[in-house]
């Protein structure tokens, strides 16, 4: 299968997009079509690719529900993360966001709910450090990694699923540092440095498809650690031939902080 990736061009020395507000977006979208990989064929794991998918069932009843997803959905990531990598700390400190396909019409109904429609990684190497530091409250450590829990909770198939680049496959030339706004309403703006792609045809996509409630793909945003998978450009894609009658994608994403301490 091929599918359209929304790569990044060069035509703005320093891309910025935000949360909210798209409209004040400036990335130059070059999209390309590219050969995309069934991630449960291939059978991909956190450390060599940077992505996996992992059974998970959660006691959350109502995902919409931030109170029930603060008290319970929190705690469970923090544990699936535990498991999943042996970190002795894992911090997830936001009940996650949720985000509709465009086809729902909920699609930017809540704060950061539009999906992500350009090839990025969250955070860059000087954010993560910043970030790292921060979250270690001045406790020494040997390794710290950032990682993002996404699980489709509408059912399958899902019309926008999300695509995975394997880590292997970027080249440094690739990444383009960018500005990432957050603009949630009745509060300050603020800002990081993410990153944004450039197309490199070695790039090697996947996605896992048709995912069930009762699963989640864990990936990584960032890592100190050189020996392992670094980081995982990641994008919303338009799945071909998509059934018409598919249910419009909902998500939710829950970022997670892992360390090991000195």
């Amino acid at each position: 299968m091929e599918a359209l990736i929304a790569y990044s061009g060069r035509k703005f020395a320093r891309p910025i997009y935000y949360a909210n507000a798209h409209e004040k977006d400036e990335v130059d979208i070059a999209p390309v079509s590219m050969p995309m990989h069934d991630a449960r064929v291939a059978g991909t794991t956190i450390d060599r690719e940077g992505f996996q998918i992992i059974a998970h069932k959660s006691a959350v009843t109502d995902f919409a529900d931030r109170e029930q997803v603060s008290r319970i959905h929190c705690h469970e990531v923090e544990e699936l993360v535990q498991a999943q990598t042996g970190a002795d700390f894992v911090h997830v400190g936001a009940p996650g966001l949720l985000r509709f396909s465009e086809r729902s019409g909920k699609a930017g109904s809540l704060n950061n709910s539009m999906p992500a429609r350009f090839a990025h990684i969250d955070i860059s190497d000087l954010t993560a450090e910043q970030f790292a530091t921060r979250g270690a409250n001045g406790r020494p450590f040997l390794r710290c990694a950032a990682y993002n829990v996404w699980r489709a909770i509408s059912p399958p198939p899902q019309d926008v699923p999300l695509a995975f680049c394997d880590a292997r496959s970027i080249a440094p030339a690739d990444l383009i540092e960018a500005t990432a706004v957050f603009d949630e309403p009745g509060k300050p703006e603020w800002s990081f440095e993410g990153l944004v792609v450039a197309h490199n045809p070695a790039h090697r996509w996947h996605w896992f498809p048709d995912m069930r409630i009762d699963e989640a793909v864990l990936f990584k945003t960032n890592d100190s650690d050189p020996t392992r998978a670094h980081h995982v450009p990641h994008v919303a894609f338009d799945l071909p031939n998509c059934p018409a009658d598919a249910p419009p994608r909902v998500s939710i994403e829950m970022r997670a902080t892992a360390y090991w301490w000195a």
